[in-house]
């Protein structure tokens, strides 16, 4: 069910897409991407966040949100052209803690290995952190001891890097693991397998107007359900688990 969104609070300051923190109905706080974050983005967030969801990952809960228009007019204190009005992507504010080098090993093992075989089958190089810095892109809530999960907009990348990903990944510590042990791999092709059935349901509830650039949906937006199908399906090869 669609949430509706009752007030726009203010926009956040970190973030590349830099969304905006709104008010939904359900008087949960989102951080809405709107049509200002790109409709890849968007349509990234959904079919990862539901994909890690299949996979059993601690994904912070989301919801496709609707902006109304008469919202967008009454409200002008803000610049809400890159929110727009109508159908965007909605990820629950968490009130926790951004993962930091010195609470890593505080998250589970397997949960560590989950996570970085789902960035690696979804091509997802943004989750990388050093003692230099990065963007992990999780939680913690060092209260209840439990991660979550966050920001899939660069997934499915084209341009993805293996070799900065081997390197740089916040988990790379168990890629000798996921990447070395012939059982633990047949494990995840098998979830990947399950979690793939989901597809059809996945893709049906994709909002239409995600697929085009403007509002009259007359511009398609450079983003291919099958080849995504296709990318996500490269785990049946024989090489899909080396890495450089």
């Amino acid at each position: 069910m669609t949430v509706q969104i009752v007030e726009v609070i203010r926009r956040s300051e970190q973030g590349i897409t830099l969304p905006y923190i709104c008010r939904g109905d359900n008087d949960k706080v989102y951080f809405v991407k709107g049509i200002g974050a790109g409709r890849r983005s968007q349509i990234c967030e959904w079919i990862a966040g539901n994909l890690g969801l299949a996979l059993g990952l601690p994904i912070a809960p989301f919801d496709i949100v609707e902006i109304p228009e008469e919202l967008m007019e009454l409200n002008c204190a803000l610049n809400l052209a890159d929110l727009g009005s109508g159908l965007a992507f909605g990820s629950q504010r968490q009130e926790v803690m951004e993962l930091n080098v010195s609470a890593v090993n505080e998250v589970s093992e397997q949960l560590q290995r989950d996570v970085l075989a789902f960035d690696w089958w979804i091509r997802n190089g943004d989750r990388l952190l050093t003692e230099e810095g990065g963007n992990p892109n999780l939680f913690w809530n060092p209260g209840d001891q439990e991660l979550i999960v966050i920001d899939h907009n660069q997934a499915f990348d084209a341009t993805f890097d293996p070799s900065a990903f081997n390197e740089l990944h916040i988990f790379r510590s168990q890629r000798h693991r996921v990447f070395g042990d012939m059982l633990l791999r047949q494990d995840y092709n098998q979830r990947f397998s399950l979690a793939l059935n989901n597809w059809p349901e996945i893709c049906n509830n994709l909002p239409k107007e995600w697929f085009f650039a403007d509002v009259e949906m007359t511009v398609p937006v450079n983003f291919s359900l099958d080849d995504t199908y296709k990318l996500l399906e490269e785990y049946q090869k024989n090489g899909f688990w080396t890495v450089p």
